[in-house]
């Protein structure tokens, strides 16, 4: 009896410790089949994978839902409140260099440059920069405004710089153009308009003409028989054609105009600008973002302005520039070119190849520079003095 028990004990490891027959196809005749703890485990090891993926595509599904919603919500909001679009244009909000202290611009390395303030209108003050020829440098160091201004009748060419949307007549790119300019033996008068940097008032495209024209006055009431040139940058040359198409029509026009990468008109400048072109394509745009910095009383028709100018043009334009597109500065070319205003004027444009890298505001560095403006403004000199 306790032989045959532990014969069957034998028989029945062997058959436990024996593989599951197999059917003709070599294939197992009975699934193996897992403990009820073990298959629920490898369920939930298999759903948390999942569970996680489908929150990430819901949270991916939600942010891009947000982003079109703000991406349609945009337009509407800027075609209600042209005052955004206007802002965007002047950028007079943003102050780059940060904590400058426009009062001594001998911070920024002008040893020779006098801060003034000046005040265009009734509850407006502009604050304004005058550096002096490097040949004056010595001279000019502990001297107060009264000997500055005496320095505008000095027998020395005078140069008024208008400068772009954003920033401060303290910016980099500006001061080192400042630079250039006087090492060439120029005076340098340049302002920041109504609403930048320190100046006091609202921006405006009529503000700022006007403040340009009073910096203009105040310059001729000082300078003598000096030439005195228009130098505009970017939005500052939509200032520049702006006055001097008015000098021009109360016959009082400056010696020379330069335009620095210029546009034809703002609407054409907005249309191409890196801002626009996630929207260049979108259903009235026109209607959208153009016609409210139209409503906004901003055009700078460079291109209108041309028409009526009678002095010397050079135009400056790098064919890299991200900001205002060569294209843009060519075509103000080719209008006042054919110009009848300009028939007795020089007019002349000067390109800058994509590979020197001078893009938006650095033709500055051009060791072209100087001769460039030596042979321009030696004859507007020469005219003058005729």
């Amino acid at each position: 009896m306790r032989k045959r028990n532990e014969s069957v004990t034998v028989e029945h490891e062997r058959a436990a410790a024996a593989p599951a027959p197999l059917d003709k196809g070599c294939s197992l005749r009975h699934s193996l089949r897992l403990p009820a703890a073990a298959a629920t485990d490898v369920d939930a090891g298999m759903k948390r994978p999942l569970g996680r993926r489908y929150g990430l595509w819901f949270r991916l599904r939600k942010l891009i839902i947000w982003l079109l919603g703000v991406y349609i919500a945009i337009p509407f909001l800027v075609k209600l409140c042209p005052a955004i679009q206007a802002k965007l244009v002047f950028l007079n909000f943003v102050r780059v260099p940060y904590f400058i202290d426009l009062k001594r611009p001998q911070d920024q390395g002008l040893n020779h440059t006098c801060n003034y303030y000046l005040q265009p209108e009734e509850d407006v003050t502009i604050g304004v920069w005058h550096t002096v020829p490097a040949a004056l440098w010595k001279n000019a160091r502990g001297k107060d405004q009264l000997w500055f201004e005496d320095a505008l009748g000095s027998s020395h060419p005078v140069i008024l710089y208008l400068h772009g949307n954003a920033g401060t007549r303290g910016g980099d790119h500006r001061v080192e153009l400042y630079k250039v300019l006087s090492s060439l033996g120029y005076h340098v008068v340049t302002f920041d308009y109504r609403g930048w940097g320190d100046s006091i008032g609202s921006p405006s495209e009529r503000g700022m003409t006007y403040d340009a024209l009073h910096v203009f006055d105040w310059i001729k009431a000082r300078s003598g028989d000096n030439p005195v040139y228009i130098w505009g940058h970017s939005l500052g040359t939509g200032v520049a054609t702006n006055l001097v198409r008015r000098l021009c029509e109360r016959e009082t026009p400056p010696d020379a105009l330069i335009l620095e990468s210029p546009f034809t008109n703002i609407r054409e400048e907005a249309r191409s600008h890196p801002f626009s072109v996630i929207y260049r394509y979108f259903p009235g745009f026109d209607w959208f973002f153009l016609d409210p910095i139209t409503t906004s009383g901003i055009k700078f028709a460079n291109d209108e302005n041309v028409k009526y100018i009678s002095c010397s043009l050079l135009i400056l334009h790098a064919e890299d520039d991200p900001v205002v597109p060569f294209h843009l500065g060519k075509k103000l070319y080719n209008i006042a070119a054919t110009s009848r205003s300009f028939r007795d004027y020089k007019v002349q444009f000067v390109p800058f190849h994509t590979d020197l890298g001078y893009r938006h505001k650095y033709i500055y560095r051009s060791p072209e520079l100087p001769r460039i403006l030596r042979e321009f403004l030696g004859k507007s000199e020469r005219e003058h003095h005729h």
